[in-house]
């Protein structure tokens, strides 16, 4: 073994295999779901707007890509924005959430977003960014009809990619995910293992391997 070279076991031998674990998690899963819907996250109101459905979606007890349908049969109707999420009529938001088969939660999650989109407007004048420009965007996120800590959890993980003082932001699923890989499980460390540009793909990334076995495998198969 020569000078340069880690022993097995030792500290920069297991940080070179985490980091090359690392690697091929964002080369082979590495997408954040709001990209994933279709969503090009900027710091303006319709696409956070769109982002907040997605989190209400994805927090239920559906698969993420029933979830990710929904959301893009949404924006596709013209729900892109609070206000005219309000304008649809309910019947208008059930018939674009069962284009994307999110037919189990649909009736609730359409007066969800009703209510949700009302509330926005009325207190934050439909934009997200009135939570952040106060200093309570848990809280405030909190306050939306269907959000739970759930919810708030998907946001913020997606959300740090354009509000990075949020981050990093490694939520209890996403650390069961790099428990799954074998990963540090502490979100310090985690965060540690990747540029701040892909912190918010990067926990998209464990969140896929703590729903699906398949992204565990993939990774493996990789390093």
């Amino acid at each position: 073994m020569t000078q340069t070279q880690s022993r097995p076991g030792t500290k920069p031998a297991r940080e070179s295999a985490d980091r090359a674990k690392v690697r091929a998690l964002l080369e082979t899963h590495g997408r954040t779901y709001a990209d994933q819907a279709g969503i090009k996250l900027r710091d303006t109101p319709s696409p956070l707007y769109r982002l907040l459905v997605l989190s209400l979606l994805l927090s239920a007890r559906i698969r993420a890509d029933t979830a990710v349908a929904a959301a893009r049969a949404l924006s596709d109707a013209g729900m892109t924005d609070a206000k005219r999420m309000a304008d649809a009529t309910w019947q208008q938001r059930v018939d674009a959430l069962g284009v994307g088969h999110y037919r189990r939660y649909d009736e609730r999650t359409a007066t969800q977003l009703g209510d949700g989109a009302e509330l926005l407007l009325r207190e934050y004048k439909g934009d997200i960014r009135r939570m952040r420009e106060q200093g309570r965007i848990k809280e405030g996120l909190r306050e939306v009809p269907g959000i739970g800590p759930t919810g708030v959890d998907i946001f913020l993980r997606e959300a740090q990619e354009v509000w990075p003082e949020t981050g990093p932001y490694i939520d209890g699923k996403a650390r069961q995910g790099a428990e799954r890989l074998g990963l540090p499980t502490s979100s310090s460390r985690l965060a540690g293992l990747v540029a701040e540009r892909d912190r918010a793909r990067f926990a998209a990334a464990l969140v896929r391997a703590a729903l699906d076995k398949k992204v565990v495998e993939d990774v493996r198969a990789a390093v």
